[in-house]
């Protein structure tokens, strides 16, 4: 699998699969669609059937019941042919003895007919909404395992794909499965019934046996490839999509709607004729596959005249084979669309197990997370972190936060702070150091301890279409009382107490009804509901004015959790009101102290914070 352009090792150990096999992204060869898809589909088919083996054994049965009923018709049909038909010729009456068991005959073989039916589509629709189901979960299981590193490096719309259409293709064969597996059993019924009626009409009938096989291998030779790219072609197009649906804003208020339109249009065009493509081969083979038979048929009768005159054979025999021969050639043309839907499945299983494959998952240990009242100490010892292997992001950090004070990280734009957030919440790991709270590495805690004591407040305010008693608490069993407590100290319960239904009033998709600063204090009261011991804030009010951003801060300060803080500051006036200041530099500590001790030794501290105000103040002139 690639990974902005680099390849990454897919392990299929234990499902059938070379170990280490490699897959670009998206992409199977065209090689391997030909040569290695149908043996490949086939394993992901084996998965399934491991993991449901009940659920197919009766949708199973069901169609081989009905592949067996099917059969039976042809013999029905001869027997009615030779005993009914045929004597009402020569008598010109039918015994009605007679015409009850050829009534009963048929009904019972259509009814038990029916049962199969219900049974084999019954257990094929489950079977596949089961192993959709499951692998949707392991996928959403392994989101949230992996850490934000790695979904940085991978699309949201890629993600929706791997968790939606690449699930269904990965499973769509299932559907089609227990249908060629009866059909499978009905040809050998058939087969075996044709030679028993007579030997040569089999042989005859049977020459067209070849000319279907060999039409759909060359159905699957030149289709494949086609509904590979297909399949590829849509993941990309979701992946389009969303981006500009995400981006709505950026991509009205710039002015490129035509742009994007064309860029999604492209795509779109391309999905538009490979399926085409694949739609004109399908058109081609189609006739040839349904005329095969019919052929075959046209010669057994002009063969079986030619016998019944000479006496060689009965016409209850033609009839049977004949009709047998029209049952050969269906279960040919099922497994023709079970293999169909192979390249499919193939490619989305591979990309859901790009991500269920995936390395870099969080590990967690044993160790229970402080929950004692008042503020925790954070100590944050000698870390690195970098994105590229090549160039350090953060070397040799090092500070410590005491209980119930408020740290300010102030630095430059890409000097690390909000990255040295990431750390302190553990949403990545660092490459060197480690991050202790209450003297505990946070790797060494179980997991979900750390979210029980400390809560991130990013930048970016994210509100679900909820209500704000949603947004604030997230299901969880939080009484209003503690609710309104949080709002207050976010600033916020003005508002929301202006707010049509209150508490219970819903906020849109994003919360697109509130203003920026409503959205930011909102995202406070989320963190603070929780009484969290250690409290990070990444810029977290920078859409607050100061006056309103003084009282939130001073409520934090003086609230009865007395939280530690550690907040990314911009204002002076903010910073002013921190404990203690860390100054980063290029991702290194270039200086620690209070506010004003810096302001007086550091010329560089000083130039970056009054450039800031200055840059507040112009932005405040010119609106």
């Amino acid at each position: 699998m690639s990974v902005n352009g680099r390849w990454v090792g897919i392990a299929w150990a234990g499902r059938g699969f070379p170990a280490g096999a490699r897959v670009r992204r998206g992409v199977v060869s065209e090689r391997r669609s030909r040569r290695g898809t149908t043996s490949d589909g086939f394993r992901v088919l084996w998965v399934a059937i491991k993991r449901e083996p009940w659920i197919f054994a009766v949708s199973t049965l069901g169609s081989v019941l009905f592949g067996a009923l099917t059969v039976a018709d042809a013999w029905v049909l001869g027997w009615a042919t030779d005993h009914v038909v045929l004597p009402a010729f020569d008598t010109g009456e039918i015994a009605p003895e007679l015409l009850l068991a050829v009534v009963a005959l048929f009904l019972g073989v259509a009814i038990l007919r029916a049962v199969g039916i219900v049974a084999r589509r019954l257990g094929a629709g489950v079977m596949q909404y089961r192993m959709q189901a499951h692998t949707r979960r392991a996928v959403t299981r392994q989101y949230l395992s992996l850490p934000m590193e790695w979904h940085q490096r991978h699309p949201t719309g890629q993600l929706l794909s791997n968790a939606n259409s690449d699930v269904e293709a990965a499973w769509g064969p299932i559907a089609p499965l227990p249908m060629a597996v009866g059909t499978v059993a009905m040809m050998v019924i058939a087969i075996a019934q044709m030679f028993a009626a007579d030997l040569v009409l089999a042989m005859v009938g049977l020459l067209v046996f070849p000319a279907v096989v060999v039409a759909n291998l060359g159905y699957q030779h030149y289709a494949s490839p086609l509904m590979t790219k297909a399949q590829q072609l849509r993941a990309e197009l979701s992946e389009v999509a969303h981006e500009s649906f995400d981006g709505a804003m950026v991509v009205k208020t710039l002015g490129r709607e035509a742009e994007e339109t064309d860029r999604f249009a492209e795509i779109a065009l391309r999905l538009r004729d490979v399926n085409i493509r694949a739609g004109r081969i399908r058109a081609a083979f189609d006739p040839i596959l349904a005329a095969l038979p019919s052929l075959g048929v046209l010669v057994v009768l002009a063969v079986g005249v030619a016998r019944v005159v000479s006496g060689a054979t009965d016409p209850g025999a033609v009839v049977t084979v004949s009709y047998l021969l029209t049952i050969v050639s269906f279960p040919i043309r099922s497994i023709g669309w079970l293999l169909g839907e192979f390249p499919r499945s193939v490619v989305g299983y591979e990309r859901v197990q790009h991500v269920l494959e995936a390395t870099g998952e969080m590990t967690y240990g044993a160790e229970p997370a402080t929950r004692s009242a008042g503020g925790a100490r954070l100590e944050v010892r000698h870390l690195g972190y970098r994105y590229d292997p090549e160039q350090s992001l953060l070397d040799d950090v090092s500070f410590t936060a005491e209980p119930g004070r408020t740290v300010a990280l102030v630095g430059a734009t890409a000097s690390g702070k909000s990255t040295l957030t990431g750390l302190m919440t553990r949403l990545v790991d660092p490459d060197e150091g480690a991050v202790l709270l209450d003297g505990t590495d946070l790797r060494e805690l179980a997991q979900g301890e750390l979210a029980s004591v400390v809560s991130l407040v990013p930048q970016t305010a994210f509100l679900f279409d909820d209500t704000v008693r949603g947004n604030v608490t997230l299901g969880a069993d939080v009484p209003d009382g503690a609710v309104w407590e949080a709002l207050r100290a976010a600033q916020a319960d003005g508002f929301v107490a202006a707010l049509p239904h209150g508490l219970d009033t819903r906020l849109g998709e994003r919360g697109t009804s509130l203003s920026g600063g409503q959205r930011q204090r909102i995202s406070l009261a989320r963190a603070l509901v929780r009484r969290p011991r250690l409290l990070v804030l990444d810029d977290a009010t920078s859409a607050v004015d100061p006056e309103v951003e003084a009282r939130i801060l001073e409520a934090l300060r003086s609230g009865a959790q007395e939280s530690t803080l550690v907040v990314v500051a911009y204002r002076k006036a903010t910073i002013a009101l921190a404990d203690e200041v860390v100054h980063l530099e290029d991702g290194r500590v270039a200086d620690r102290g209070t506010h004003d001790e810096l302001l007086a030794r550091s010329p560089a501290y000083a130039h970056l914070v009054n450039a800031y105000e200055v840059a507040a103040e112009l932005v405040g002139e010119a609106e």
